[in-house]
């Protein structure tokens, strides 16, 4: 299966993993990579093994989510053929605003 990354959830993971760095420097930056990693061939193996994200409940689409590295969220659609990763956050930010991302990426489909 397929793994698409949106835009704004790339630079949401690359946001993520520049902030490890510079506050906890480069190992630690690794194995949070690392652990993306692993949430995302999870995922591509079992699609519905992240619950349907209660923000995202009430969208036409299914949304689920895995948090990962224990503060920061991934937010996925799954196809037939593709897992679309449509947003990346620190889990301490406001999920509104957050929210928006996945929200502006359904408007551009």
């Amino acid at each position: 299966m397929k793994v698409i990354w949106d835009d704004k959830a790339a630079e949401g993971r690359v946001s993520v993993e520049n902030y490890i760095f510079e506050r906890f420097g480069y190992d630690r930056m690794e194995r949070f990579s690392a652990d993306v990693d692993n949430s995302v061939d999870m995922i591509k193996d079992h699609p519905a093994s992240g619950p349907i994200d209660p923000l995202f409940a009430d969208r036409q689409k299914a949304y689920r989510s895995v948090i990962v590295g224990g503060l920061s969220k991934m937010v996925y659609s799954a196809e037939e053929d593709a897992i679309h990763i449509v947003a990346f956050w620190d889990c301490r930010q406001e999920p509104e605003r957050q929210t928006k991302q996945v929200v502006d990426n359904e408007k551009q489909q």
